[in-house]
Parts: structure tokens; C-alpha cells; sequence
């Protein structure tokens, strides 16, 4: 009922949210001596609470950032902003840890970085380190597709075929031209260029890296 925002990329809200009804639904459990109705009602009033902040949230955006924060930026222009940090209480450890973790491990590469809600860090490299993209090298982009899940733990998914033009006879084919029949497959699916994956119960690895 909350959305799965609460159990994702947390704001404030939702992180108290979320702790505060643990501790109800903790002592509605285990708590004897506090009848269980004040626990069931402590659940509906947190939970309406939460629920009407974060409509609020969504309609004003004034209020909005009173609720769930504002983004902070740590570095623009590739300048450290010293003051951000500290109004936010982030280190420069922090930083650069958060850096490592998205593959930069030189600072002077980040061009702006920014302190997320939900205390992620958003990274625009600078120019010179920006990955080159198919635009960039003017190559000719293929049309993409949603991935389709087709089998999924050896059973067949007759919705996702009904729902993409598929049919089981398709299926079977392009099965048998691979020389395998449907009960041999764990996982199937087709790809975002429409290509046919499959995962067999039989793999045929002699020697597996890492077996349980």
C-alpha cells in the first residue's frame, strides 16, 4: 500500500516510515503487557500517516522537499564544495568510497556529483572520461524489445507468449531445430534483439568451477 519505494530507494520519510512499523509489528508480536488493539491502531495511523505525507509529497513540491530532503551537490565543475559536505555530514572517505563503488577511482574524473534523497550519489563524469555512444560514433542503432521470459523453472509461460504473438508450436520448433524437446528446458527467454536463450537441466559442464 505504500509503494515499493519503501522497500528501494528510501527518502527520510520512508526510512522512518519503515522503521516504525517494524517496531510496532515487533511488539504487537512479542509484547504482552500492551493490549493488541493499540498495536493494530499504532499500525493504521502510522501507515495513513505516511500514506497521506507522501500524496502531499507528490502534489506540492515546496512541501515536497520538507518531506523526503532535497538532492545536496558535493562537486560541481569538478570543484569540491566543502560547505555541502558538511551541512550534510559526508566525509571525504565517503566520497570516495561511494566513488570506487561506481567504477571512479580518480576524483578529478567527476565533473558533478550529487547526494541523492535516498543516499545514493548521482555521478556526471567529465567530457574526456564519458563513455562514447553509438550516436557519438554515428553506428547504426538496432530496434530493441522488452525481454520475454518463455519458461521459467521448466514451466512454460503461456501468458507471456499469448501476450507477445508466440504460440507453443513456435516454441517447439525453434526447440527442435536445436534438437531438444520443451521438457528439457530450465529457462527460456527472448532478448531485447530477439534473440532465443536457453538454459538446459542439462548443462554437460564436466569439471564446474564452483558446485554445492
Amino acid at each position: 500500500m505504500l509503494g515499493k519505494q519503501t522497500v528501494s530507494n528510501m527518502t527520510f520519510l520512508d526510512f522512518v516510515t519503515g522503521i516504525t512499523l517494524g517496531s510496532i509489528a515487533g511488539n504487537l508480536a512479542f509484547n504482552l503487557k500492551i493490549k493488541a488493539i493499540y498495536m493494530v491502531l499504532a499500525l493504521i495511523v502510522t501507515g495513513v500517516t505516511s500514506l497521506l505525507l507522501a500524496v502531499v509529497a507528490l502534489k506540492n513540491r515546496k512541501l515536497r522537499s520538507w518531506i523526503s530532503g532535497s538532492p545536496t551537490v558535493l562537486v560541481e565543475g569538478g570543484k569540491i564544495l566543502e560547505g555541502n559536505m558538511k551541512k550534510v555530514r559526508y566525509t571525504l572517505d565517503s566520497l570516495d568510497q561511494a566513488l570506487r563503488e561506481q567504477g571512479i577511482f580518480n576524483i578529478d574524473e567527476a565533473e558533478y556529483v550529487v547526494f541523492e534523497d535516498n543516499g545514493m550519489l548521482s555521478v556526471l563524469k567529465k567530457d574526456d572520461y564519458q563513455v562514447a555512444t553509438k550516436k557519438d560514433l554515428k553506428l547504426q542503432v538496432k530496434e530493441l524489445s522488452f525481454p520475454v521470459e518463455l519458461v521459467m523453472d521448466g514451466l512454460l509461460l503461456e501468458r507471456n507468449l499469448a501476450m507477445n504473438g508466440l504460440t507453443k508450436e513456435w516454441l517447439e520448433r525453434e526447440l527442435a531445430r536445436r534438437g531438444k524437446r520443451l521438457s528439457d528446458v530450465f529457462y527460456a527467454v527472448r532478448g531485447t534483439h530477439r534473440q532465443l536463450f536457453f538454459d538446459y537441466y542439462e548443462d554437460r559442464i564436466q569439471q564446474p568451477i564452483d558446485k554445492e
